[in-house]
C-alpha cells in the first residue's frame, strides 16, 4: 500500500503569517511533494535522511536534537556562573 502523504502544515494564512515561527520542521521526507511543501513554507528541516516510512520516524529521530538544544539554552551555565575564565 502507498504511504500516506507527508504531514506538513499548509502555507501560513494571510491573517497569521507568523504561524511558521511556531513549527519545527524535523525531517524532509523522500515522498514526492514534501520538499515542495518545505520550500513553500521557506522551511529548512533539521534532518534529511531520505526516509519515506510515513509514520513520523523523521520526527522521532529529530526530537532528541530539539530537546538537547532546549536543555543547552536553558540549563548551560555561563562562563561567569561556572567560574570559568574567558581568557586563554
Amino acid at each position: 500500500p502507498a504511504s500516506p502523504p507527508p504531514r506538513a502544515p499548509p502555507p501560513p494564512p494571510r491573517h497569521a503569517p507568523t504561524i511558521r515561527d511556531y513549527c519545527i520542521f524535523c525531517h524532509c521526507s523522500a515522498e514526492a511533494g514534501h520538499r515542495a511543501q518545505l520550500r513553500a513554507l521557506d522551511a529548512e528541516p533539521l534532518l534529511d535522511l531520505g526516509l519515506r516510512l510515513g509514520e513520523g520516524t523523521g520526527a522521532a529521530l529529530a526530537w532528541p536534537l530539539v530537546r538537547a538544544a532546549a536543555a543547552f539554552l536553558n540549563e548551560m551555565a555561563s562562563f561567569a556562573a561556572a567560574g570559568v575564565s574567558e581568557q586563554r
